[in-house]
C-alpha cells in the first residue's frame, strides 16, 4: 500500500516508520504540524526529523506551516484540552490526507499513536473523518507499545526530545504539571 505517514517529530517517527515498512507499505512522510509553537520549536523538531530521514533515505514532505488555519480550528477551545486536541488532529491529519490524495497515496497513518500521552480514539475519529473527505483511507494504528523503544533509540541517536506536545497551550500545561510534580516531591521530602 502506498502510505503517507504523518510525523510529528523525529523520535516519534522511528518505531512507526519501521513497523509500517516492515508490514510491506511504501511509506512517504508528511511533516504537517502548524500547531507547534514557537516557530523555532517547529524548526527544531523538523530539522531533527529531516536529519534522521536523510541518513535513512526516507522521503519527507514538509507541508505548510499554516498557523492561522490551526488557530482558527482551536479558537474557543483553549481551556478544553480534549476538544482542542481533536481539532488539532483534524487540521494536521487533514493536511496530510489532502497531500496524500494529491500524490495518489492509498492511505494515511500517523506517528501520533506512538505516544502514551495522546488519545488514540480521538486520533482515529479525526483521521477517519478527514481521510474520508480527502478520498483516502485512514490506517488505524496503535504504536504505544513501541514507545519505550522509540524513546531509547532516539536517546541513543542523540535526537532532540521535546517536553511538551507542541502548541503553546500544551507548553503551558506541561510547565504547570512539572511545577506541580516538583512541589509535590518537595513537600514529601519536607
Amino acid at each position: 500500500m502506498k502510505l503517507m505517514l504523518h510525523a510529528c517529530c523525529g523520535p516519534c517517527l522511528l518505531e512507526p516508520y519501521d513497523a509500517l515498512v516492515g508490514q510491506g507499505h511504501d511509506v512517504r512522510v508528511a511533516y504537517a504540524n502548524p500547531n507547534i509553537h514557537p516557530r523555532e520549536e517547529y524548526e527544531r523538531r523538523r530539522d531533527t526529523l529531516l536529519a534522521y530521514a536523510r541518513e535513512r533515505g526516507i522521503d519527507v514532505d514538509e507541508l505548510d506551516y499554516d498557523v492561522e488555519r490551526w488557530q482558527e480550528a482551536v479558537r474557543g477551545l483553549e481551556d478544553r484540552p480534549g476538544e482542542r486536541c481533536r481539532a488539532c488532529f483534524r487540521v494536521r491529519l487533514g493536511a496530510a490526507a489532502e497531500h496524500a490524495a494529491a500524490l495518489g497515496c492509498d492511505a494515511v497513518a500517523t506517528t501520533l499513536t506512538v505516544s502514551p500521552y495522546q488519545d488514540p480514539e480521538a486520533i482515529r475519529e479525526a483521521g477517519e473523518d478527514v481521510c474520508a473527505r480527502a478520498g483516502v483511507a485512514f490506517l488505524v494504528t496503535d504504536f504505544r507499545e513501541r514507545y519505550p523503544e522509540a524513546t531509547r533509540r532516539s536517546r541513543d541517536l542523540g535526537m532532540y526530545r521535546q517536553n511538551y506536545c507542541g502548541c503553546r497551550y500544551s507548553d503551558e500545561e506541561a510547565r504547570e504539571a512539572r511545577a506541580r510534580r516538583k512541589a509535590e516531591r518537595a513537600a514529601k521530602r519536607a
